[in-house]
């Protein structure tokens, strides 16, 4: 049983496919996940007990195509007060997102070559990695789902990400051109830095 423990990570996640991996047989590891009282967080995803549930880390490794990204992106990279109703991913056009939008999941979807753009891996609050946008990427979203977001939170994000001294005005251009909406992008900051 040993052998099972050790295809735990350090924060109490205990993986099937992990297990599968290292050769454990399903009855050795179904034994070992309820000898333990482990949770299932997700089909293969196991919580010990003693261990504190990261929601973001989870649906990570429930879908690790996926990237964090509009809501969950904007108030990581603090263009907006309110932290999100429900965690919003971006994955590519085709896959199926049907078992994620039924667990209450906000799901974009882009051209599969478009997904890796403005990706980069982030450490979050408990200390695990996590895939997310990068600033200008989530101002491209804001401005390319512009309808889906209350107006007041859409200008509010657009006037302090204009404020910030990070920002990159070229790089934001670039993806800009790369999704279509430069002339949008370049309207809305000629009146925020005019």
């Amino acid at each position: 049983m040993n052998t099972v423990k050790n295809c735990m990570d350090d924060a109490g996640v205990l993986l099937a496919k992990n297990a599968r991996k290292s050769g454990i047989p399903k009855s050795t590891f179904y034994q070992f996940v309820q000898k333990n009282q482990m949770e299932r967080l997700a089909h293969g995803i196991y919580l010990s007990p003693e261990s504190w549930e990261d929601t973001a880390y989870v649906l990570h490794l429930r879908c690790p195509q996926a990237v964090f990204s509009h809501d969950e992106a904007l108030y990581y990279h603090d263009l907006v007060d309110r932290e999100p109703m429900q965690p919003t991913l971006t994955i590519y056009s085709g896959y199926n997102t049907q078992k994620l939008t039924a667990s209450g999941i906000k799901v974009y979807t882009v051209k599969k070559e478009l997904l890796p753009i403005g990706k980069e891996t982030i450490t979050n609050a408990f200390g695990h990695e996590i895939p997310m946008y990068d600033l200008e990427r989530t101002i491209c979203d804001l401005v390319r789902s512009r309808s889906h977001f209350d107006f007041q939170d859409f200008q509010s994000a657009l006037r302090r990400y204009a404020a910030r001294k990070d920002k990159d005005l070229n790089r934001l251009m670039e993806y800009a051109r790369l999704f279509r909406v430069q002339n949008v992008v370049r309207n809305y900051l000629e009146v925020l830095l005019g």
